[in-house]
């Protein structure tokens, strides 16, 4: 089962009923107990970088990350929750992620032309660039649904997918069983249901 976990940040029905779609069970949860023996987890996310860092570590619920990913099981961030997975964030300051994949989140700002819109909102294609069991069901025709200000950068070795928004934009990363969508898997339509579903079938040790 997959547990998705509960800090106050979060789409949370929304995945769940993405996971019912696919006919995987799935429930959420802020017991640091059944995260840390979880088959799976997922960490969502929306709003604000340190809000959630700060909710993260308050609750307990970071050191029952790092516990589950020692043990092997496989993680996935979606949206903000990939974000978390790195090494700091520069959103209205600098504040430390989870460090599980090396890099830095920065504005999209930085590196898109200034004409286009921020956020960053909407279906975008993705552009896969390294093979994965995440990407097992996922191809280059397949778009995906993003809503966000910021991007992963300087983490080119965990990269497993782009997209195009007047630059190159971090989509798809993974280091070990620790892996992040930026996109939203549960608005994605079908797209978003295979990435859910090569989550699924990921077990320890697989990665």
């Amino acid at each position: 089962m997959t547990v998705i976990i509960d800090y106050g940040v979060g789409n949370l029905f929304s995945l769940l009923s993405s996971f019912a779609a696919i006919g995987e069970k799935a429930k959420v949860s802020s017991d640091k107990n059944e995260i840390e023996n979880a088959d799976r987890i997922l960490l969502p996310g929306v709003g604000a970088f340190s809000d959630a860092a700060y909710k993260l570590e308050t609750s307990g619920l970071k050191n029952a990350l790092y516990s589950a990913a020692e043990k092997g099981v496989p993680i996935m961030g979606v949206c903000l929750g990939m974000q978390l997975l790195f090494d700091k964030s520069y959103e209205y300051g600098e504040y430390q992620g989870l460090g599980f994949i090396s890099g830095e989140i920065r504005p999209i700002s930085d590196f898109i032309p200034k004409d286009l819109k921020i956020p960053h909102i909407g279906w975008n294609k993705l552009n896969v660039i390294k093979q994965h069991p995440l990407l097992k069901y996922t191809g280059n025709n397949d778009f995906a649904y993003f809503v966000h200000s910021y991007c992963a950068v300087d983490c080119k070795n965990s990269v497993l997918a782009t997209t195009e928004y007047g630059a190159e934009l971090t989509a798809v990363v993974a280091k070990a069983n620790v892996m992040g969508c930026q996109f939203h898997p549960e608005k994605s339509g079908e797209s978003g249901l295979k990435i859910l579903k090569a989550f699924c079938e990921l077990k320890r040790g697989d990665l």
